[in-house]
């Protein structure tokens, strides 16, 4: 009798080349107080235990705004905004102290738990706070007296590197001390960003209440470059037009994640803090579960348009001619540009594929996918993928198929299953070239 592979055993097969790459690897992590405060946070830091025990170095950044808004509020105490930056004068300076003082001994008690029967079992992580960040005092501006708000003066990056070789996890939070020896009141998004440039992070990682950034339809936008990101930022503060007091973890995160990609800091990760297990999908799986801000590349996936026919023909012909790919005319590749994404560098197009939806079976075919010679060491057939699969997704797609006669291998090894004919869709059955023999292969979606 064949026994099947179990999820969990497939899971862990997949997940095993990430595990390689994110090991040794820096991630900051931003904890918004929404995060710490939602019912899924335990198994959140269950998440970052499982990291950590994988060899990742994790600094963690919490924050704390509507824990300070909390008691702020319970105590009568306003606190005016200026430039999305809170003032906070001497009486409340002793609220947000105390807001943020525990939140630290419950984000510290959370990541000691050692029970064992939770999934820390075992783990006995250490966490090391201290005095990494020195602070400044924001000072005046158009008038306005920030009092005890502060920015970041300097990092100790060493420090904080000394620790993490030491295999500790690094906690810091919203509240630093200056040369002089006074508190003040930080940005958590702004020491996310700082600490994530200094010290030259693999990531930096976000939580919101959503499953990423969603757009118009409710999908969530899989990558951002940090201009999409801006403009997505700018329309989200005109539509909201909302008081700062109220800004969501997806304005704050963007802000740091534009920042961060444009100084270094290669992707930045946005995921829901309500969804068990959001973060482990996201970092060690294909598809991921949220949204990447990236740094912007030489190379740039797109639709296809007119201008780009003749980029795709030369792309395309030489494999046309040996039997690898089926034969387009120019005119048939007109009528079907609108179903070809590229990869452009540099005004060459080095690589391309089509999506050839068929909606009534809810299946899709990803076609004449090509790669130029000079660029078929890295991975951009996967980056082709990863963008149809969206695409398809985002039509209701369930099944996505392709038909190879030499490229067997290199679809599975993506995960998919050769499948009989039959399971084509039926217009795709009558179209099948018997001589040709291609194989046929599927991908659950």
């Amino acid at each position: 009798m064949k026994i099947r592979s179990t999820a969990l055993v497939k899971g862990f097969r997949q997940s095993a080349p990430y595990v390689n790459t994110h090991r040794n690897k820096i991630m900051v992590v931003m904890l918004g107080g929404e995060a710490v405060a939602d019912e899924n946070f335990p198994h959140i830091i269950s998440d970052l235990a499982l990291l950590h025990n994988l060899g990742i170095k994790l600094v963690l950044i919490y924050g704390a705004r509507p824990q300070i808004n909390n008691i702020l509020g319970k105590n009568q105490c306003i606190t005016p905004y200026h430039k999305h930056v809170r003032i906070t004068d001497e009486q409340a300076l002793g609220y947000v102290m105390q807001a943020a003082g525990q939140l630290q001994l419950r984000i510290t008690a959370q990541l000691s738990m050692n029970m064992s029967n939770t999934p820390m079992a075992g783990t006995n992580l250490r966490v090391v706070s201290g005095n990494f960040i020195t602070a400044q005092p924001q000072g005046i501006d158009d008038g306005i007296d920030y009092c005890h708000s502060g920015k970041i003066r300097r990092i100790d990056t060493e420090g904080i590197k000394q620790s993490l070789d030491q295999g500790s996890i690094v906690l810091l939070g919203p509240i630093a001390g200056s040369v002089t020896g006074e508190p003040f009141n930080l940005l958590s998004e702004e020491v996310a960003t700082q600490v994530s440039i200094k010290l030259n992070a693999d990531k930096l990682i976000g939580f919101c209440s959503e499953q990423g950034v969603i757009d118009q339809n409710g999908n969530v936008l899989a990558e951002l470059f940090p201009q999409q990101a801006e403009q997505i930022l700018a329309e989200m503060n005109l539509e909201s037009n909302q008081n700062p007091n109220e800004e969501s973890g997806t304005h704050r995160f963007l802000r740091a994640a534009i920042n961060a990609c444009r100084s270094g800091v290669s992707r930045s990760h946005l995921v829901s803090y309500k969804v068990d297990g959001a973060l482990v999908q996201e970092l060690f799986s294909l598809d991921g579960i949220g949204t990447q801000i990236v740094q912007a590349s030489a190379e740039q996936v797109r639709v296809a348009c007119i201008d780009d026919i003749g980029g795709i023909l030369d792309l395309i012909q030489p494999l046309e001619q040996a039997g690898i790919l089926v034969r387009r005319s120019r005119e048939q590749l007109e009528q079907e540009l609108h179903q070809f994404t590229i990869i452009e560098k540099d005004g060459l197009i080095i690589g391309c594929a089509a999506l050839y939806p068929y909606l009534s079976e809810s299946m899709a075919e990803m076609a004449c996918v090509a790669i130029h010679p000079e660029y078929r060491d890295g991975n951009r057939g996967l980056l082709l993928l990863k963008h149809l699969k969206s695409q398809a997704k985002s039509l209701g797609i369930q099944g996505l198929f392709a038909m190879t006669t030499q490229s067997l291998h290199w679809f599975r090894e993506q995960g998919f299953e050769e499948v009989g004919v039959d399971s084509l869709p039926l217009q795709k059955q009558n179209l099948y070239n018997y001589q040709r023999k291609s194989k046929a292969l599927m991908l659950c979606l």
